[in-house]
């Protein structure tokens, strides 16, 4: 498809919204829980909760948490957050007690809007042991449920959104006015593995001009619809899809939280043509039963990230012009993007060219910037996080004097300016006073047809200092043996780059966050006893 659209004028959220909204007020904009909302719908329904939030006590900077499953009170709460002025925070519906304490505090959040049960987790029960953590966490004010009956403790959502009468459209309209690009709309937690998170807060100019970007790498129109089942705490969720789809004038498809099955059923029966979803997400998707029988015919573009072959089961899956791409939080989702209208071929190997206003580099040891065609740490700048919240000795490990964000990751920029990922720098193995990429060792055992998922890591080694151990997820009825695979990485890589260890697990041994990131430091564990 052909994109006509031109770019939004608006500077902050609650302007895109209402330029959409004039653009086509009754286009589909959002669905799920039984709920459907054109953009106009939406809009009056953000404006009510927006009078609600400011009958309650919330001003301009003051922090909203959120803690609930994809449904569309997550979404009205956020717009009508970032209406006032306030800050949204995205908190993870996986978070331990302990995790939710730490990020409510370290926030500051004043209201924390919740449900009563996510899955199998009582989110009431969470909340009251996150306070006992927290001292009380005297700065929380109130939790408002989304129950007709609230939990004791607790405020129902009904009775919160029957206070919005207490306070008039033009009280809220004149606090609208005073919202500029450069104010933050959001804070977001990433999932460290091995320290406590870091809070990252992204202003309403990012959210509009980073997405529009990435939205145009993927070629949206107003037709599109995409299916989202990713957590909405998750950047690529609440930051990446929802502003690429919205600052398009397209719809968004909420799934309450991913399951095969019914993501199988959501994009046959909603004509999704957006995918936007993980290895391990598609990976379920490819091996369930009931995949033969759905149409997703419908199914055009959307972002992933993985290996060449985990990129090309999402193409084969039925989505021909995925898109691979490379980001982080702290850079408004992506930084880099391939374009839809490539060949897959291209696709599956690199993550694309810099999005407009991003600048890319790679540096060296000695932070000199390394010339086409060498692997070093990428570095970014443009579209970024101002800085970690009330963290500035964080701030200043990452940012250059040049204003570069090093990222902590490696890869190279060829003659042409594409992006090619190769791990993460402090992965680097060093093995007998070599340095060796764990990414590009993976790449190889991947290529192997018994193999599903393959990790690389570093165990001591009384000569070696380090020697590569890999862990090995088989694909499902495959089989081979350790023998197979060192034969088959010696074919391919220097003998330095071999795996001297080798150990089969099931998926679900692997060692993640509460996010479903991989903890790669406690990798090396799984070699021990």
């Amino acid at each position: 498809m052909t994109n006509t659209l031109r770019k939004p004028l608006a500077r902050t959220v609650p302007a895109l919204l209402d330029e959409m909204i004039a653009r086509a007020p009754h286009a589909p904009f959002l669905s799920g829980h039984g709920q459907r909302f054109s953009y106009a719908e939406f809009g009056a329904a953000v404006a009510s909760t927006a009078r609600a939030l400011l009958a309650a006590g919330v001003r301009a900077g003051d922090r909203v948490g959120i803690l609930m499953g994809n449904r569309p009170e997550w979404l009205l709460v956020d717009f009508a957050v970032m209406q006032l002025g306030a800050i949204a925070v995205g908190l993870n519906t996986w978070a331990t007690a302990h995790e939710l304490s730490y990020q409510l505090g370290h926030a500051g959040v004043k209201l924390l809007f919740i449900e009563p049960q996510f899955r199998a987790t009582d989110l009431v029960a969470l909340v009251n042991d996150a306070r006992a953590q927290g001292e009380g966490l005297p700065a929380l004010e109130a939790v408002i449920c989304i129950a007709d009956t609230a939990p004791a403790g607790t405020q129902s959502y009904t009775d919160f959104m029957a206070t919005a009468t207490r306070v008039t459209p033009a009280t809220v309209a004149a606090m609208t006015t005073r919202v500029t690009e450069n104010h933050v709309a959001c804070l977001l937690y990433t999932s460290g593995s091995t320290a406590l998170p870091k809070g990252v807060p992204l202003k309403h100019g990012g959210l509009i001009d980073n997405m529009w970007e990435i939205g145009e790498r993927q070629h949206l129109g107003p037709d599109d619809r995409l299916w989202l089942a990713v957590s909405l705490f998750w950047s690529l969720a609440c930051v990446n899809a929802l502003f690429a789809l919205t600052t398009h004038g397209a719809s968004i498809v909420l799934q309450p939280h991913f399951e095969a099955g019914e993501a199988l059923r959501l994009i046959e029966a909603e004509r999704c043509t957006v995918f936007y979803g993980t290895p391990n997400m598609a990976l379920a998707l490819w091996e369930h039963p009931d995949r033969a029988t759905r149409d997703l015919c419908s199914l055009r573009t959307g972002v992933t990230i993985g290996t060449p072959a985990q990129v090309a089961r999402v193409a084969a899956l039925g989505v021909p012009e995925i898109c691979n791409v490379y980001g982080l939080t702290e850079a408004y989702g992506n930084s880099a993007v391939t374009d839809a209208h490539e060949p897959l071929a291209r696709r599956i190997q690199t993550v694309g060219k810099a999005l407009g206003g991003v600048e890319i580099v790679i540096l060296g040891a000695e932070g000199q910037t390394l010339p086409a065609g060498e692997t070093g740490e990428i570095a970014l700048r443009g579209k970024l996080t101002p800085g970690y919240w009330h963290d500035a000795v964080r701030t200043r490990e990452v940012f250059t004097a040049e204003g570069f964000f090093r990222t902590g990751d490696l890869g190279l920029l060829d003659a042409d300016g594409y992006l090619y990922y190769r791990g993460r720098l402090k992965e680097m193995v060093k093995t007998g006073g070599i340095n060796v990429a764990p990414a590009e060792v993976e790449e190889i055992l991947s290529t192997h047809p018994a193999v599903e998922l393959a990790f690389v890591t570093a165990v001591p080694d009384e000569r070696l200092d380090e020697a590569l151990a890999a862990v090995i997820v088989l694909k499902t009825g495959a089989s081979a043996s350790a023998e197979d695979l060192t034969n088959h990485c010696r074919a391919r890589l220097a003998a330095y780059k071999t795996p001297r260890h080798l150990r089969f697990v099931t998926a679900s041994d692997l060692p993640l966050t509460t996010t479903g990131k991989l903890q790669r430091n406690r990798l090396p564990g799984l070699f021990t006893g």
